[in-house]
């Protein structure tokens, strides 16, 4: 029996997933009051993401790809990447990533290790979403505005890391832009899928949900 699942740093195959439906969802407890205003509190610090892959089945072939990375996956049992067909960089969906697109943090001279991060909204109401699966190679790095040399980045957890001779100075704005992928497992340990109503148009349902890494 295994006790602590591992996470494969594989991702869904991209040509189903571009026609997966599904987006973030948060858990909020409503209790009405008895002058007919509500108190409302949200018990997640952050969004969770559900998504149904099943939308973007289109032939035999989907539908064999998808049965086969389920099998590798054993169920629920190992995480993997999907990269959302709506939100999957730092900047909109018809631009390319640039270095100054999100601010990461703030130089003090001694800091080293900056994590990615993607901003929603502004002002007292933005939300911050960790990335801990940034696409290789997408990742671009700037210091106050000019480009980051001697820079790594671990693809893994989403961390910046800059070398020793090339830490931000004190007051230093650290930007980075980038493409990223969502951390999921699969929500069943089961596939329900017919042949004959899938050529009659009845689409496999493919649950699949965020999970914290």
């Amino acid at each position: 029996m295994t006790l602590l699942a591992a996470f494969h740093e594989i991702r869904f195959p991209a040509g189903v997933g571009f026609g997966a439906s599904g987006g973030p969802q948060w858990r909020t407890d409503i209790v009405a009051l008895g002058s007919g205003a509500e108190a409302r509190n949200s018990r997640w610090a952050r969004s969770r993401r559900r998504y149904d892959a099943g939308t973007g089945i289109r032939t035999l072939d989907d539908l064999h790809q998808v049965a086969a990375f389920f099998e590798e996956r054993q169920g629920r049992l190992f995480g993997f990447r999907f990269r959302d067909p709506l939100d999957w960089k730092s900047c909109l969906p018809s631009e390319e990533p640039a270095a100054t697109d999100v601010e990461i943090g703030t130089g003090d001279g001694v800091t080293a290790d900056f994590a990615l991060t993607k901003p929603y909204g502004a002002g007292a109401t933005a939300h911050s979403r960790p990335i801990v699966k940034p696409v290789a190679g997408s990742v671009v790095v700037a210091v106050d505005g000019a480009p980051a040399g001697d820079v790594t980045v671990d693809e893994t957890t989403g961390l910046v890391s800059f070398s020793p001779s090339a830490i931000p100075a004190p007051g230093a704005v650290v930007t980075a832009g980038f493409a990223f992928d969502v951390p999921v497992r699969f929500d069943t340990d089961r596939l329900d899928i017919s042949l004959s109503h899938f050529q009659a148009g009845d689409i496999p349902s493919v649950p699949i949900i965020e999970i914290r890494v």
